[in-house]
């Protein structure tokens, strides 16, 4: 495995690891100021909708204040959703580097969450397209997007899901 390779699966492991174990602070470090995190919809057409803008997403944030407010609405209490917290477990595969530039690294990979809450474990999978920044020794993710291949679900859908 080639030292970039290593360095990327750490760094993506690192931010699952955060969900998983509800380290929210530690996981918003994950994410640079502009970092856009979008999980677009599946259309009638059987395709995944292509502006957040003008489109039905599932999850849109245009920058890292938005992940902002929904780690204080979980951390609060103030999230029916998230209360009581769900367990999560992140499984992640497939991670390819698809470009490796000066300003950045494009990369794809695979996931599988198991999340078990009210004595009911659900799964989400699918595949997230990933835009790193080099930040000193590691990463900010600059984009963040997750196409949720099981898109028929019977709960509201949230940042540890994915």
């Amino acid at each position: 495995m080639s030292t970039i390779q290593e360095s990327v699966s750490t760094f993506i492991y690192r931010e699952a690891r955060f969900l998983d174990d509800r380290e929210w602070d530690n996981w918003l470090t994950c994410y640079a100021e502009d970092a856009t995190y979008w999980m677009p919809a599946w259309d009638d057409d059987d395709k995944i909708t292509e502006d957040p803008q003008s489109e039905i997403s599932l999850i849109y944030y245009p920058d890292r204040g938005g992940l902002e407010d929904r780690v204080f609405r979980i951390k609060t209490e103030r999230s029916g959703a998230s209360t009581p917290e769900p367990r999560t477990t992140h499984m992640i595969s497939n991670i390819e580097i698809l470009a490796d530039a000066p300003a950045g690294i494009e990369l794809r990979y695979n996931f599988h969450t198991l999340n078990h809450r009210y004595k009911v474990t659900d799964h989400f999978f699918g595949t997230v397209f990933l835009t790193l920044r080099r930040s000193g020794d590691t990463f900010l993710i600059a984009a963040k997007k997750i196409v949720l291949k099981n898109d028929y679900i019977r709960q509201v859908i949230d940042v540890y899901h994915v």
